[in-house]
C-alpha cells in the first residue's frame, strides 16, 4: 500500500474490442482456476445481447475465449460470478436471468430465472453462494435460493422501492442485501432469523444525508463496515457501520450512517463506483472520466475523509457504465463504456 502514498498513474494496459453495442457490465471471476485453470478471467455483457469471457493468454494479452449468445433476446445488463467461480449469472432486459455453468471446458446455460415483469437491471451472488439477488425496473428485488441440481427457488420478493431498482448487492461477509433505486433511496434488507422472512431494516434517503437523485451503484469495502454509493446527483457517498458486522453476530443489525460526501469530481452522472480490496474507490461517469479515491490519513481529523488520488479524463470516448477492480490483483481495474470497449488499467507508481 506504500504505492498510494507516492505519485501514481493509471496506465491503459489493453483495450478489449468485440462487442457490437455498448458494454454495460463487467465481472472478474473470483476463482478462475476453477474454469480450466485460467490465471484471470473477466466477463462482459452488452447491448448486443451477448456475454463475452476474456482470458489472459500466454503472451500476457487479453483475448476473448468464449461468446455466450442465443439465450437472451434483449440487452444483457449485468453479470456476476458465483464465489466458487464455476457459475455466471447474466441479467437481461428480456426479464430473465440466465445461469451458466462451466462444464468440461465450456459454459452451458443450466437455468433461466423468470418472474420479473420488466427489465432485470442487476444480479448478485451472496458470499455464502447460497443466494442470488435480482432487481428490476418492476420496482422489486427477488431473492433466489440455490438448490441442488442447478435449481433456483424464489424465496422472497422485496417490495419497498417506488421506482426502478438499479442495483442490488450482497454484503461481503453476511447475508444482508443493499439495493439502490431511481427513487433516490438505498435500502438494506435482512432475513428474520425466526420466520425466514426478508424485510427492509433501513432506508437511507435525503432525510438521512442521502442522495437527491437516482442512485446507480453500491459497493462495499473488504471488511464490510463501509459502503460507497454513486448517483445522478454527481456525488459519491461513503456510509459506515460503526459496529462492524461480523460473522459471529449476524442476528443483530448494525445501522449505516452517512460518513462523507465526495462532490465536484465528476461533471455528469456517476454510473459506477467500486471499492478495491486495498481500499481504493474507483468511479466511472457520464463525463467519460475515471476517478480514484483513498482515505485521508490525518490523525488530527476525528471523522475519516477521502481524497482524490487521481482523475483520468477521457478514459473512454463515451459514458463509462461500470468500473471493477480485479479481486486477485488489486492494481488492475476494468472499465466498460457506451463506446463498445472494455479497458484494462494498471495502477502504478511514477518514478
Amino acid at each position: 500500500m506504500e504505492l498510494l502514498d507516492s505519485n501514481v498513474d493509471l496506465r491503459e494496459v489493453q483495450k478489449l474490442e468485440g462487442h457490437a453495442d455498448r458494454v454495460w457490465g463487467l465481472a472478474w471471476n473470483p476463482a478462475p482456476h476453477n474454469c480450466g485453470g485460467a490465471s484471470a478471467m473477466l466477463a462482459s455483457c452488452s447491448g448486443d445481447k451477448t456475454v463475452r469471457i476474456w482470458q489472459m493468454g500466454p503472451n500476457r494479452q487479453w483475448e476473448c475465449s468464449t461468446i455466450l449468445e442465443d439465450t437472451h433476446t434483449r440487452t444483457v445488463r449485468s453479470c456476476a460470478w458465483s464465489p466458487c467461480g464455476k457459475f455466471l449469472a447474466t441479467a437481461s432486459f428480456d426479464s430473465t436471468t440466465a445461469i451458466w455453468k462451466y462444464v468440461g471446458g465450456d459454459f452451458e446455460c443450466v437455468a433461466t430465472l423468470e418472474g420479473h415483469e420488466n427489465e432485470v437491471k442487476s444480479v448478485s451472488w451472496s458470499s455464502s453462494g447460497m443466494f442470488l439477488a435480482t432487481c428490476s425496473r418492476d420496482k422489486t428485488v427477488w431473492i433466489w435460493e440455490v438448490q441442488p441440481g442447478d435449481e433456483y427457488d424464489c424465496v422472497a420478493v422485496l417490495q419497498g422501492h417506488s421506482q426502478d431498482v438499479k442495483m442490488a448487492q450482497w454484503h461481503p461477509l453476511v447475508d444482508v442485501l443493499v439495493s439502490v433505486s431511481y427513487d433516490n433511496s438505498i435500502k438494506v434488507w435482512s432475513e428474520d432469523g425466526d420466520s425466514d422472512d426478508w424485510h427492509c431494516v433501513q432506508t437511507l434517503n435525503e432525510g438521512s444525508s442521502g442522495h437527491t437523485s437516482t442512485v446507480w451503484s453500491v459497493s462495499f469495502n473488504s471488511r464490510g463496515d463501509r459502503m460507497v454509493t454513486s448517483s445522478d446527483d454527481l456525488t459519491l457517498k461513503i456510509w459506515d457501520t460503526s459496529s462492524a458486522i461480523s460473522q459471529k453476530d449476524t442476528e443483530s443489525f448494525a445501522p449505516w450512517r452517512h460518513l462523507c460526501t465526495l462532490s465536484g469530481y465528476h461533471g455528469r452522472t456517476i454510473f459506477s463506483a467500486h471499492w478495491s480490496s486495498e481500499g481504493v474507490i474507483a468511479s466511472g461517469a457520464g463525463d467519460d472520466a475515471l476517478c480514484l479515491f483513498v482515505e485521508e490519513k490525518d490523525d488530527a481529523v476525528d471523522e475519516p475523509s477521502y481524497r482524490l488520488l487521481l482523475k483520468k479524463e477521457k478514459a473512454h470516448e463515451m459514458d463509462i457504465n461500470t468500473v471493477r477492480w480485479n479481486p486477485k490483483d488489486w492494481r488492475h481495474l476494468a472499465s466498460a463504456s457506451d463506446d463498445g470497449t472494455i479497458k484494462i488499467w494498471e495502477l502504478r507508481e511514477i518514478s
